[in-house]
């Protein structure tokens, strides 16, 4: 480019200069909704990713928590298979988390159900804070609490059954009835949100739809039926997904008021990585178990959404 007589520059070289700034401009804008929500990423970064990564990066190694790390390749890995304390763990998580789930759809459903057909706002705020209120308390309060309750030798459960003429079991150190105590813990204190889940999902239901089957001659339970179930599976699939991803991860139960006992009849797979990494100091093989828990939690929910497609039914406008 050369310069006019005048020893200035084009005019075309301002034209093309104002013309970017406006670019400029454009792009840095668009950067603003990504800074609003950069320490949301820098949060899931710093305690949920990196954490992770060294987790996975650990179960290869031979860490004896106190002392230097080693890497051992995949040992943790085989030793795991062979692991029958692992074994029983697994089972009794899953055992737990089943019955848990199961139990929390079909009770929420009910009570949801029940509060929606109750038109007076005041019974059904007294109800929802009722039983989201446990929720809100300290689980290791509540395992206390409990522990106290269930207690064989002062527990007053035991003795009012006892007084009725009953023989009641030791319920936290019974082979067959700790599990069942408890999954009633868990109902207790958690039951409370499934429930607010399945009562704003009610609620979301079209009047419209209700209106339609009636006038088709739909009974209560064909509404049922072919109207609230399908509409509410969506709210359903979240709530089994949430109910067994939590339950999975139980670890204040067992650790307050079992101690993974009688035995490790109510040892759970949480208690089990804690136990071998912080008590028996093998932090690789800890956290080999933690790889583990969060392998079986993602398949789980990667087949959920898989058979969602068969009984999950949208809503299309």
């Amino acid at each position: 480019m050369t310069l006019s007589d005048t020893g200035t520059v084009p005019a075309t070289h301002h034209q093309h200069t104002a013309k970017a700034k406006p670019g400029v401009m454009t792009r840095l804008a668009g950067l603003v909704p990504y800074l609003f929500i950069s320490p949301a990423y820098l949060l899931f970064i710093a305690f949920i990713l990196l954490p992770l990564i060294a987790t996975v990066a650990i179960s290869f190694t031979d860490w004896p928590l106190l002392g230097v790390p080693h890497p051992n390749g995949l040992a943790n890995y085989v030793a795991l298979l062979h692991d029958r304390v692992a074994l029983s763990a697994l089972r009794n998580t899953f055992l737990f988390t089943l019955l848990t789930a199961v139990i929390h759809l079909i009770l929420a459903l009910g009570l949801a159900l029940a509060v929606q057909a109750t038109h007076s706002r005041v019974v059904q705020y007294i109800v929802r804070t009722a039983f989201v209120a446990p929720f809100l308390m300290s689980g290791g309060v509540v395992a206390l609490m409990w522990g106290g309750l269930l207690n064989h030798d002062f527990g007053p459960i035991a003795f009012y059954l006892e007084k009725l003429g009953a023989n009641p079991p030791d319920f936290l150190n019974s082979t067959t009835w700790v599990i069942p105590s408890l999954v009633v813990v868990d109902l207790w204190q958690t039951i409370g949100i499934t429930f607010i889940i399945m009562l704003v999902g009610l609620q979301s239901i079209p009047t419209v739809l209700y209106e339609a089957a009636r006038v088709d001659g739909a009974n209560a339970w064909s509404r049922f039926l072919h109207v609230t179930i399908p509409m509410l599976s969506p709210v359903a699939l979240f709530a089994v997904i949430v109910s067994f991803i939590g339950a999975f991860q139980i670890y204040t139960w067992m650790a307050i008021m079992t101690n993974g006992g009688p035995g490790n009849s109510s040892l759970s797979l949480v208690q089990y990585v804690y136990r071998s990494g912080f008590q028996d100091f093998k932090l690789g093989y800890g956290s080999t178990l933690g790889v583990m828990t969060l392998v079986v939690l993602l398949l789980f929910t990667l087949v959920q959404f898989a058979v969602s497609r068969w009984w999950v039914h949208y809503e299309r406008m």
